[in-house]
């Protein structure tokens, strides 16, 4: 009887490994695709990735890059300070993007050149929606940030 019980339970233990190891592998096959790795450009300069790659990149748009051209394609540096990477983008650029200012943008590395599908502008800790000054304003209880 007990050496039945000691069998059942490595039984159980043997069947638990067995499906953790498949559902850890079924989660990352099911991820390999929504999984954007980010990368600074002075990444990206020492080692390339793959044109069909999709990644994330951020940096500073460098100042004096910035070009609009024709309809909605915008074209501009990103810089870390080390490495500088020109950017392509179709599309709206955020409220917040600007020259000398952060950014983070998705997308892939085709040619030498970052074709980005998103934008995204970073903005300091200050920053603060017009919705929520007006209504602080209204109460009473904005105060300006310091500069």
């Amino acid at each position: 009887m007990k050496g039945l019980k000691k069998k059942r339970r490595i039984q159980v233990i043997a069947v638990a490994v067995v499906a953790l190891a498949l559902s850890t592998g079924l989660i990352g096959y099911a991820m390999r695709d929504g999984i954007n790795f980010f990368r600074s450009p002075s990444q990206v300069m020492a080692e390339p990735p793959r044109p069909e790659e999709t990644f994330r990149i951020g940096g500073l748009v460098e100042d004096g890059s910035l070009q609009r051209g024709q309809g909605e394609t915008i074209r501009f540096n990103v810089t870390d300070g080390g490495a500088t990477v020109p950017v392509v983008f179709t599309g709206v650029l955020p409220d917040l993007f600007e020259e000398n200012q952060g950014m983070i943008g998705t997308g892939k590395y085709v040619g030498g050149v970052f074709e980005a599908s998103e934008i995204l502008a970073k903005h300091d800790e200050s920053y603060m929606p017009k919705e929520v000054v007006d209504a602080l304003k209204e109460q009473g209880v904005y105060q300006e940030p310091e500069s």
